[in-house]
């Protein structure tokens, strides 16, 4: 790789779906960073998406990009089941990888996946946007701090409504489709980067006609007497909200918790609302952090660590046990 000091950093996407339209259009507005080459599984896609996001670059195909000497980071976009797969693709050649959540199906992947990049001194993360979000780390840092007291009980849900497909990558379980895997991925990264790894779990779900699950709900216990109460669905719209109860207050973040949001903090009858200025649609921020890691030649996050990505999956792992979800 070329020096990065006085240059743009050169970026390539895997998987031109949907995300990866929002991911290319939040990348145009970071400074220093180009979008540089996209990848199809057709040339015609590949070209289609280059001219809407002034990509250099087209391929017909994953190997070709990877191929192309002067890309310094993928963001791989391609269904969870894929994961591994094509960022070990990119790892091999000694490209910077950013993978989105899930970073793959199942901790033994995510284990492998690591290895590869530590074994090859390259940059992995897992692209879970939330973490980067200016309202995110400020109810983290009011949570670390206590600003209310202690965290007693964690309330997060994230679900839409969305008619069966089973041509759709959501609805496929073997791709990794269902409620869990593509959004209880979000309440479950709240009760983990707040209260951490539950010491004991209960959930229960229900499925749809070809074992994907449609819908989940979880309690996370703690040794301390703290819960998470938990929930993902794609029977019902729900708040989308995440509910931080302490001893003398409760941090709220608005509808869609997980993206750009407010927030509102709770004091008895006291409310004051906090609005953060958000002129993208939020990618922007994981890009930035992954961009800086680059230029610093680190090969893990000090955020989203590998450490952080293992509990995640583990956990994910330990509700699809409880539940009897197998992939």
């Amino acid at each position: 790789m070329n020096s990065l000091k006085n240059r743009n950093i050169r970026w390539g996407i895997i998987g031109l779906g949907n995300i990866a339209d929002t991911f290319a259009r939040d990348l145009l507005t970071v400074k220093g960073a180009e979008l540089y080459a996209v990848a199809s599984r057709t040339e015609q896609k590949a070209r289609a998406f280059a001219q809407k996001h002034q990509a250099t670059k087209a391929y017909g195909s994953y190997e070709a990009l990877v191929n192309d000497a002067n890309i310094d980071a993928v963001y791989i976009a391609t269904p969870h089941s894929e994961h591994k797969k094509h960022a070990l693709l990119c790892l091999d050649k000694g490209i910077a990888v950013l993978c989105e959540k899930p970073l793959a199906m199942n901790a033994e992947q995510v284990n492998s996946m690591i290895a590869v990049a530590q074994k090859n001194n390259v940059l992995l993360m897992e692209a879970l946007w939330t973490y980067f979000l200016p309202h995110y780390q400020f109810v983290l840092t009011a949570l670390n701090n206590q600003t209310y007291g202690k965290l007693l009980k964690i309330e997060a849900d994230f679900g839409f409504i969305k008619e069966f497909d089973g041509q759709s990558r959501l609805f496929n379980k073997s791709l990794g489709g269902g409620s869990l895997l593509d959004i209880g991925i979000y309440p479950i990264f709240a009760a983990l980067s707040t209260l951490g790894v539950p010491d004991s779990i209960t959930a229960d779900a229900t499925f749809f006609d070809n074992g994907a699950d449609s819908s989940c709900a979880m309690t996370f216990n703690y040794n301390n007497g703290s819960t998470a109460l938990l929930k993902s669905t794609l029977l019902e719209a729900t708040p989308g909200e995440a509910l931080f109860h302490c001893e003398q207050g409760t941090i709220k973040i608005n509808r869609d918790f997980h993206s750009p949001s407010t927030v509102t903090l709770i004091n008895g009858t006291t409310q004051e609302n906090r609005n953060f200025d958000c002129k993208t649609q939020g990618y922007n921020h994981e890009i930035t952090h992954f961009n800086g890691l680059l230029r610093q030649q680190k090969t893990e996050s000090d955020i989203m660590t590998f450490n952080f990505s293992r509990n995640l999956i583990e956990t994910l792992d330990r509700v699809r046990e409880v539940i009897g979800l197998k992939y």
